[in-house]
């Protein structure tokens, strides 16, 4: 179960840079946005906290902050744009390769 609250967690840290992003923009409810910004950090923060009851501290945190690393360059492309080059891909990749590492070893 604490695996599931890591990612979980890991997703929610996208939250908050998407929504740090879509209150920048001239559309919409900057306030809202912070607030989904500052709801998805306090999510994530407490999911992080019950995961590493059993969790390894140095692996809980490279999970979940790869997750959110990973998750946040994918939506930069799909939805703003961000580039999308063999070698950021490749890196990404890496990220992933890492945490499954962590998770198996």
């Amino acid at each position: 179960m604490n695996w599931v609250a890591l990612i979980v967690a890991g997703v929610f840290e996208i939250g908050w840079p998407l929504g740090l992003k879509m209150a920048q923009q001239p559309q919409g409810s900057k306030v809202g946005w912070i607030v989904v910004a500052l709801m998805s950090m306090a999510i994530s923060g407490s999911l992080l906290f019950y995961a590493q009851k059993t969790i390894p501290m140095g692996t809980a945190y490279a999970v979940w902050t790869g997750l959110g690393a990973v998750g946040t360059l994918l939506v930069g492309i799909l939805f703003f744009g961000d580039s999308a080059t063999i070698m950021r891909l490749l890196s990404a990749c890496l990220i992933v390769a890492g945490i499954i590492g962590l998770k198996i070893f």
